[in-house]
């Protein structure tokens, strides 16, 4: 039930456009979403809508990725219509290269690359589009198999980044996304942690990670939460949402995206949840969560529909883009 604004510990509700900056995407809902409407025009002007009720609702932290499509570049021009916005964060990630080529039945989408020289070229193509804007740059989807953690030479670049004012961080994603934050935490650079910004998947259904990022925000760490809508599960109107999570979010009188955002936003570890959202209707609703107060004892309940990590990672990997 809805209840007044409790007192956060972070900034809220953020927004990350990795729906908004290339057409196919692994989220549920898409076609209803969107429809035929993705060409890249089209997509632009959804962004720059989106953006807009975004900053209205109080959105002050934004994020892209250099494998979100034209999502830098989508960002670089709304900020460039509004020069009287100075109160937000911008946030990117590298590591990743978009490769989908504007096609819904592209066989590969985005390809990993972890290397340094990766590193410099996708930072140059970040700093093109978004200069001194940039506030955080994580390593997209930081595993522990592609060395990223391991490897010195990257990391005295990206102590060199951090040095010039930018908070580095990392993306994770999978079953170990709990030991990649916690080798991450473990990164030094001249003495001082390299890693500052940890962007995890949380949600009532895969919450697995959330004692690695308690310690992360005990280690001073900014966390922000991604996936927290499940990639349209605890969506309302997702052709695949969970019954047992609209079922309570009724009791409660909530929209289940309220309901599984203000989860998130109620661990005390959370700096920041990112919405998904694709239209302004969508965005608001999220951004509403950050009003909303669980009843005591509901974090209990929800709990009891957390699945094993395995199992959800494996479902999700074989989502379709659409």
């Amino acid at each position: 039930m809805n209840a007044g604004a409790s007192e956060r510990p972070g900034i809220g509700v953020g927004l990350g456009l990795a729906a908004l900056g290339r057409p196919a995407y692994i989220n549920s809902g898409r076609a209803a979403d969107l429809g035929e409407h993705r060409g890249v025009e089209e997509l632009r002007a959804r962004a720059g809508a989106v953006l807009d009720a975004a900053y209205a609702a109080g959105v002050r932290y934004l994020d892209v990725a250099r494998s979100y499509g034209r999502a830098e570049e989508f960002l670089a021009g709304w900020l460039a219509k509004h020069p009287e916005i100075h109160d937000v964060t911008i946030g990117s990630k590298w590591g990743y290269r978009y490769v989908g080529e504007w096609r819904l039945d592209a066989a590969v989408h985005e390809v990993k690359d972890h290397s340094l020289a990766a590193f410099h070229e996708q930072l140059a193509e970040t700093a093109a589009l978004l200069g001194p804007r940039l506030g955080v740059y994580h390593v997209h989807s930081a595993t522990l198999d592609t060395g990223v953690l391991d490897d010195a030479d990257l990391h005295r670049e990206l102590g060199k980044l951090r040095d010039r004012g930018v908070r580095v961080g990392i993306s994770t994603s999978g079953p170990r996304q709990a030991e990649a934050v916690r080798k991450a935490l473990a990164v030094e650079v001249a003495g001082a942690p390299l890693f500052t910004s940890i962007q995890s998947t949380w949600n009532i259904l895969e919450p697995s990670a959330g004692p690695a990022l308690a310690e992360a925000a005990a280690a001073g760490a900014r966390v922000i939460v991604k996936e927290a809508v499940a990639n349209g599960r605890l969506a309302p109107g997702s052709p695949d949402t969970v019954p047992a999570a609209v079922t309570l979010a009724a009791e409660l009188d909530l929209p289940l995206d309220q309901l599984a955002i203000a989860a998130a936003l109620a661990q005390p570890w959370t700096w920041c949840v990112l919405s998904g959202a694709v239209d302004p209707a969508q965005v608001a609703s999220n951004a509403a969560a950050s009003a909303v107060t669980l009843p005591s004892g509901v974090l209990a309940q929800l709990s009891e529909l957390a699945e094993e990590p395995g199992a959800y990672w494996s479902a999700r990997t074989r989502r379709a883009w659409a």
